[in-house]
């Protein structure tokens, strides 16, 4: 089966699907190692391995890139950050054939003014609505898979209030989206908030203020969290001062490079040097 058709046969029905954050295809080993149904790549995570923050430097290329490499990685479905379409209505076509064409199940385009900046940031601001009412049906119009999920994000809530937000997500879906997603969720009112008043709406939640069995309880389809950037920046950080000032990484931390090895298929690359060799010695 596609893995669009698998993500949008899970958003359909079943449990609310949880896609923890993944910034490359290593990370999405492991969570499709143990047991995640989806994965989701971070364009904040996916800027922080660039070096950069999450302000819309990157290009729609160096997004797409990424999520080959994950896509490629891993038989779930990946769901990505498409930002704003990096441009117009027109940029927005071809955001959705790139992403497409590299076996990505789905993305979310935000309504923010290119370029944008990460949902918590300060400075936002936003189109106009009807604005991202078109990218929608030019996003809807470009997909050549049907099963291809197109989520339409809103963040309006901290520039023009929730009043807009709630008017914004409802023309949305109306224009055909297959789900909203409201950034930029700061309390528990404000989840409560964002279900109640967007009730009948399938709805994605981004963050870590409730365990994923209440954020279901209060209907959401899709939720993506895990921190693993701020996970990723606290472990390293703490080895990386442990090792300056004691010269030594406490092994406890580590898995093996046997683990990481077996992961990435490393017993499958014996198999073909074996299957592939004239003489019946590993190829090398």
């Amino acid at each position: 089966m596609k893995t669009t058709t698998k993500l949008r046969e899970m958003l359909e029905s079943g449990p609310m699907v949880v896609a923890p954050f993944i910034m490359n295809a290593l990370h999405a080993k492991i969570a499709e190692s143990v047991g995640f149904r989806a994965v989701y790549m971070t364009g904040s995570g996916t800027s922080a391995e660039r070096g950069f923050p999450d302000v819309g430097l990157l290009t729609m290329t160096e997004m797409v890139n990424n999520a080959k490499f994950i896509s490629d990685a891993v038989d779930i479905p990946v769901i990505c950050d498409a930002d704003t379409g990096y441009g117009n209505i027109i940029n927005v076509r071809r955001t959705v054939r790139e992403y497409e064409a590299v076996g990505v199940a789905g993305i979310h385009l935000e309504d923010q003014l290119f370029p944008k900046k990460c949902g918590f940031f300060e400075g936002k601001q936003v189109i106009p609505m009807e604005e991202h009412v078109q990218k929608i049906r030019a996003a809807l119009d470009a997909r050549r898979d049907p099963d291809f999920v197109i989520i339409a994000r809103c963040d309006a809530y901290a520039v023009t209030g929730w009043e807009d937000t709630v008017t914004r997500c409802k023309a949305y879906s109306d224009a055909g989206a297959d789900m909203v997603f409201v950034d930029g969720i700061n309390t528990m009112d404000d989840l409560k908030n964002y279900a109640t008043d967007l009730a009948g709406l399938p709805r994605m939640y981004n963050g870590d203020l409730a365990p994923t069995q209440e954020v279901e309880s209060l209907g959401y389809r899709l939720m993506i969290c895990g921190s693993t950037i701020w996970l990723v920046y606290k472990q390293i950080h703490d080895a990386f001062t442990e090792l300056k000032e004691t010269g030594l990484v406490n092994p406890e931390r580590f898995g093996t490079r046997w683990d990481v090895a077996k992961l990435l298929g490393l017993d499958n690359i014996y198999e073909l040097e074996q299957k592939y060799s004239s003489d019946g010695l590993s190829v090398r």
